[in-house]
């Protein structure tokens, strides 16, 4: 279920509401419009009911959205290809009064067009009994044709009023994949019992094996398949495989798990049509509540809606050691949890627990001079700090442009070459969160222990803006376990935005690109010496080769032509735009991996730079005992036989691992730590206090 909390803190907001009200569920008719009182309104979206159909195939992708004062403020999941949708998704949403309803509007959901309206309806929210859940039937209407029947939609409604104690409210953020591209938070209280509290309860990690005898979309007879997995507000893409009902993506990635009695993971399988809206192949769903803990299943899982399987890995481990915690001065406790940390990190275990690198300690003090994001000249500040797919938030310091946070943020360390991200944000209640500034700090580059002030940069992270922030940044890790990470898959980010066609970026990948072909000018003198005929075998050769590019080019060009004259205007533009798309990443790929192996020799990143010396080294002390020959038999059977070791494993290619922890020019740029000005220096600003 989608716990969907539209909820800003209700920190310093004194709450006052009709002491006349009884709570065992009078009607609040009776209310002033006047009142300024808070309320929480919980909803539970149940089901739709012969919903109007809005696609050629006589169905609809129905979604909801939930509106208060013109302002967006819940949108639930799309069910595709269905008239009686059931999404039994919650919604939390801080009313200031009850004069607004609540409208609920129904779109049908379409790929790169504009959504089909399907019906809406309004909700009086001082009808409603305070305290008491009510079931609510709201009759859909469409005003342009007030008589056609449209459905209806089944709702659960609870309205409570709310409390105005101060609370220390920590929200977990995450960035949403739908095309508004909107933050939603979700509250989550620190504990009051305990100093530190984790704010996950274990870690869910998948591995997506295959895909066994999937529908057929494409005219071809086959299918271009890729897999969407989602629990909760966590969302996850698999790669696409082209052309194949029998995909293997061997692909592996973790999820949070915040509930004690798991979840459900819910799981959809695609095919990938340029220039159109994806093909929906089929669904799936895995209750994670049946599964034992530290134990890896093997699942079966047979489509709905559709046709084939996907056979996945799932694994349910103990939470890792993150938490949130209070800034304070330091006390024994503080200094005997160091020890043990410095022994659990130590080169004497080096074979315990490879996956656990190290230990990552982020004090986020305070900032200053930041941006103005709110009419009245202040801004509602909180700090998002991020380490791969580890997401954490600070509470909100409202109207401030210096705030002080003075928290403490604690992460496991599953990669070394990981970058530390700190974002701040302006909470605003009715929209989306304000940028107001973002730092990236590699963790290999942090220097322990040191308080400094990070000037904020853009969202590109190429340039400053306005305000700095103070961190205070320590890190433990153990060498060996870090250099073998070094040679295993980088873990994704699962909830990055999907690259746009950018001018300016197309450009800049170009140049990149023409600076990586300049590095080979001698191999390019030598094909061009082919043509010139000082070697007419070699030369004869190539022309053979030229000519027989050339002819399969040009009768590919008249395929495309004949099937360009069965799509429309606006499919040609979509399919341009994804071959842009394409072209452009393809140069940035190509591009970075020069700058990596560049970049490794300009020893960038020292630690990556001594470890391929001593890899270097070690590889010709064996070649000076260990014959080549054996040493080539050896990685042979070893990867001949991978499959029957073991069946499921990932594969991988090591050299390419490492480069890709190597960084491009572009992230060099990105990573690079701008000076602040003078008079933000911490050792000025206490030295200015004694003044």
């Amino acid at each position: 279920m989608l716990d969907s909390c539209k909820l800003k803190s209700a920190c310093n907001l004194p709450v006052i509401y009709n002491k006349k009200i009884n709570t065992t569920g009078t009607s609040n008719a009776d209310v002033p419009l006047s009142d300024p009182g808070m309320y929480q309104l919980d909803i539970t979206l149940k089901r739709g009911q012969s919903l109007a159909a809005r696609d050629r195939g006589g169905t609809s992708d129905p979604y909801v959205k939930f509106k208060i004062g013109r302002k967006e403020v819940f949108r639930s999941k799309i069910i595709h290809k269905n008239l009686n949708p059931v999404w039994e998704e919650k919604a939390c949403i801080l009313v200031g009064h009850l004069r607004e309803p609540l409208y609920i509007k129904v779109f049908d959901y379409d790929f790169g067009l504009q959504d089909d309206f399907m019906g809406s309806a309004f909700l009086d929210l001082t009808q409603l009994e305070l305290n008491r859940p009510t079931d609510v039937t709201l009759t859909l209407k469409d005003p342009h044709y007030p008589d056609h029947d449209l459905g209806i939609i089944l709702l659960s409604v609870v309205l409570t009023p709310k409390e105005g104690e101060h609370r220390d409210v920590t929200m977990l953020m995450r960035k949403s994949w739908k095309r508004s591209s909107k933050f939603q938070t979700q509250s989550l209280r620190l504990s009051d019992v305990h100093r530190k509290s984790h704010l996950w309860r274990g870690i869910v990690s998948i591995t997506l094996i295959e895909g066994r005898d999937l529908k057929a979309m494409d005219s071809n007879g086959l299918s271009d398949p890729y897999v969407k997995f989602r629990l909760g507000h966590q969302k996850y893409k698999s790669k696409i495989m082209p052309k194949t009902l029998n995909p293997q993506w061997r692909e592996q990635f973790d999820f949070h798990l915040y509930e004690e009695r798991g979840g459900i993971i819910d799981i959809t399988a695609w095919d990938k049509d340029a220039g159109k809206r994806d093909d929906f192949i089929g669904r799936c769903q895995v209750d994670l509540s049946a599964l034992s803990r530290e134990q890896t299943h093997k699942l079966e899982l047979q489509l709905e809606e559709g046709e084939g399987h996907l056979v996945l890995l799932v694994t349910l481990t103990a939470s890792a050691t993150v938490s949130i915690s209070d800034l304070s001065i330091n006390s024994p406790e503080d200094q005997k949890e160091r020890e043990e940390i410095l022994k659990r990190y130590s080169p004497l275990r080096i074979f315990h627990n490879l996956k656990d690198v190290g230990f990552l300690q982020v004090k986020v003090i305070r900032a200053e001079g930041l941006m103005a994001a709110d009419v009245t000249g202040k801004s509602d500040p909180f700090c998002v700090v991020e380490l791969n797919n580890d997401r954490l938030l600070t509470h909100t310091v409202y109207k401030n442009l210096n705030p002080e946070w003075n928290k403490v943020f604690t992460f496991n360390i599953k990669d070394i070459h990981s970058v530390l991200e700190v974002t701040v944000y302006d909470e605003d209640r009715d929209r989306s969160a304000d940028f107001l500034g973002k730092v990236a700090i590699p963790l290999l580059s942090i220097q322990n222990g040191e308080q400094k002030a990070y000037v904020l940069k853009n969202k590109q992270l190429t340039g400053p803006t306005k305000g700095v922030i103070y961190l205070e940044i320590d890190v433990i890790f153990n060498a060996v376990k870090a250099s073998l990470r070094t040679l295993i898959p980088k873990e994704q980010k699962y909830i990055e935005e999907e690259n746009r066609l950018s001018k300016q970026l197309l450009l800049r990948n170009f140049i990149r690109m023409k600076r990586c072909v300049m590095v080979l000018v001698n191999a390019a003198y030598y094909v061009n010496s082919c043509f010139d005929w000082d070697s007419p075998p070699r030369s004869l050769a190539a022309f053979v080769v030229v000519e027989d590019m050339l002819e399969d080019e040009e009768e590919e060009d008249d395929k495309d032509d004949k099937d360009s004259e069965k799509k429309g205007f606006i499919n040609k533009i979509y399919a341009i735009q994804e071959v842009c798309i394409s072209v452009q990443n393809i140069l940035d790929e190509v591009a970075s991996f020069g700058e990596r192996i560049k970049n490794t020799f300009n020893w960038t990143v020292p630690f990556l730079s001594w470890l391929a010396i001593v890899a270097l080294c070690a590889f010709t002390v064996i070649l000076y005992f260990i014959p080549l020959r054996y040493i080539v038999l050896v990685w042979g059977i070893n990867k001949f036989t991978k499959k029957l070791r073991s069946p499921y494993a990932i594969d991988n290619n090591e050299l390419l691992d490492f480069l890709s922890r190597v960084p491009s020019d572009v992230q060099v740029v990105q990573y690079q730590e701008l000076k602040p000005d003078p008079s933000h220096s911490p050792c000025k600003r206490k030295k200015n206090n004694l003044g």
